[in-house]
């Protein structure tokens, strides 16, 4: 019996220790540890993301779960309000890890919008806009105002049953989310924090088709100016609008706003989307809309609007040297 214990007790010690999740919540704006917030140990499933187990920072801001599920695993911290993720992809370690959160405020000092577009895709049954916003925070805090919300945007009448904004996050996977309504008529917040870093609002909606095609439109947000975007194919015109010149690699028509009341006649019809992809939206928060196992239903687009988002910013470098190479 002793030399089967012995055994038993060799044969444990050779066994590897089961693996765990841990590491540090570090608070970047103070460079220190961040005792006290909220860690949830999360990972996506058929039935959307599901909360393993959930912990809090201890006094040097330690977190600990005795075991490492396979799969992906999304770490979640809550800091000040504000959710804050960390993804540890499938077979990589997850422990020491290191989730930063920052210190929030309600100053915009140092965030400021980089880029306002306003894309028109006419299908000939309906009108699809997708307007984009692009934030840029360069400081050590997350910009956040629930009453006011990050961004604000008008959306027509016809348009607003079905209207959803899609988020990108520094360092994340997109999410949908509802808009939510303000005291003004049409008019729409979204409410999610600006961390440092870029994040991308992207208000999606559709309006019927008519003859002739119309749109009107407003310019809520004033930082930066306001650009439209045909597709190749889609002809626009209109006495508030100026074009600006092609995006070579799309063919996509650039047209600057001139007004904060818009209107446009559209003619024809084309997609900046590709007409075939993968299908899906990566879930890692809560109140998304779309199951988790359809990861990668607009990644084809997403990436087809930042190749566009850099041509029309080089686009508009080039002409700001032919304008003052001409003077």
């Amino acid at each position: 019996m002793r030399a089967a214990g012995l055994a038993l007790c060799a044969l444990a010690a050779a066994l590897p220790a089961l693996a765990a999740v841990d590491g540090t919540v570090v608070n970047a704006t103070r460079n220190q540890p961040q005792a006290g917030a909220i860690v949830s140990l999360m990972q996506p499933g058929a039935g959307g993301m599901q909360t393993l187990a959930t912990t809090k920072a201890d006094a040097a801001g330690k977190f600990h779960f005795a075991q490492d599920p396979q799969g992906p695993r999304i770490l979640q911290v809550i800091y000040a309000g504000v959710i804050y993720t960390e993804v540890a992809p499938p077979g990589m370690p997850a422990s020491n890890m290191a989730v930063k959160v920052y210190e929030p405020t309600k100053k915009r000092d140092a965030t400021k919008m980089a880029q306002h577009l306003v894309i028109l895709q006419p299908t000939g049954t309906e009108l699809g806009v997708a307007e984009n916003f692009l934030f840029t925070n360069d400081s050590k805090e997350t910009f956040n105002d629930p009453e006011k919300g990050s961004a604000q945007v008008w959306v027509p009448e016809a348009g607003r049953a079905g209207a959803a904004v899609t988020i990108t996050a520094p360092g994340g996977m997109p999410i949908r989310r509802d808009l939510e309504k303000t005291r003004s008529e049409g008019v729409y917040k979204i409410d999610y924090p600006l961390k440092p870093g870029e994040t991308r609002f992207e208000v999606n909606y559709t309006l019927p088709a008519a003859t002739p095609l119309v749109y009107e439109g407003r310019v809520l947000e004033k930082e930066t100016p306001t650009r439209l975007v045909a597709p190749a194919g889609v002809t626009l015109a209109g006495a508030d609008i100026e074009a600006m010149g092609q995006e070579p690699t799309t063919q996509a028509s650039i047209f600057n706003v001139k007004a904060d009341r818009y209107k446009v006649e559209i003619q024809g019809a084309g997609s900046l989307a590709p007409a075939q992809g993968a299908s899906g939206e990566d879930a890692g928060m809560p109140q998304i809309h779309e199951a988790p196992p359809r990861v990668y239903d607009r990644i084809w687009w997403i990436l087809s609007l930042a190749l566009l988002i850099l041509a029309v910013g080089a686009l508009l470098l080039y002409r700001r040297g032919e304008q003052a190479g001409g003077r």
